[in-house]
């Protein structure tokens, strides 16, 4: 198997997601993506760790799954969002769309 070979799967209760994410690789790691969420309840938490690409296709697949999370009752986090992909949603205005993204302000006592 190729490192750069795009996968996601479950994992206890979160998605990783790995490989090199392209346009003509995106709409596949979606649909396996959203049928994995399908399958759970709860909270769960995607794991970009192992994701080699910082594109626009990439943050369009996570919209997408987090608006199917919403619509199922999970909430979606993210873990692992390398600078680059955090720096694309933030020059794209969606790190405030997708927990995670910005840097660890959230975790500042209220």
């Amino acid at each position: 198997m190729t490192a750069g070979v795009p996968r996601v799967q479950l994992s206890d209760e979160a998605l990783i997601v790995s490989g090199e994410v392209a346009p003509d690789t995106v709409v596949s790691l979606r649909n396996e993506g959203e049928k994995l969420i399908r399958s759970v309840s709860g909270n769960l938490v995607v794991d970009l760790n192992g994701l080699v690409t910082a594109h626009s296709v990439v943050l369009s697949m996570l919209l997408c799954w987090q608006r199917l999370a919403h619509q199922t009752g999970i909430t979606l986090s993210f873990r692992g969002v390398s600078s680059r992909l955090a720096s694309l949603a933030a020059l794209s205005n969606l790190d405030d769309q997708l927990t995670g993204f910005r840097p660890e302000t959230s975790q500042a006592p209220h």
